[in-house]
């Protein structure tokens, strides 16, 4: 078993070590998780930004997108219900970094919480 894997939150072991192989120095893994709906096949989050796998590309083609905290100006709960319920009663996340926004689906509300919550942790 690897120890690594464990102790970081993730979905996929695949998409884990994915994140894994591509820390610099003094990075770590906040946690994996994989996205629902089309476009997005993951999200990470590091101790240094975000990492989003983006399959929306022509071809057969899919991209690896970092974004440093430092980047992201605004992050929000998305939901196509009236905020009559609970603030996170959906599991969707918008990430805005200048004039893009990627959204990310999730499946479930605490997972679109806790990457919304350490999102904002690092960019407050």
């Amino acid at each position: 078993m690897d120890l690594m894997a464990q102790q970081v939150i993730h979905d996929r072991r695949e998409q884990l070590r994915q994140i894994q192989s591509g820390l610099l120095d003094g990075e770590d893994v906040i946690a994996v998780y994989d996205a629902v709906g089309t476009g997005t096949g993951f999200i990470g989050l590091t101790t240094r930004r975000v990492i989003i796998q983006d399959k929306s590309f022509m071809g057969k083609k899919f991209a690896i997108t970092s974004i440093p905290y430092s980047k992201i100006t605004s992050v929000s709960v998305v939901s196509n219900k009236s905020w009559g319920g609970e603030f996170f009663s959906t599991g969707a996340i918008a990430i805005n970094v200048g004039t893009h926004t990627y959204e990310v689906e999730f499946r479930g509300a605490q997972k679109a919480h806790h990457v919304h919550n350490v999102i904002l942790h690092y960019i407050s």
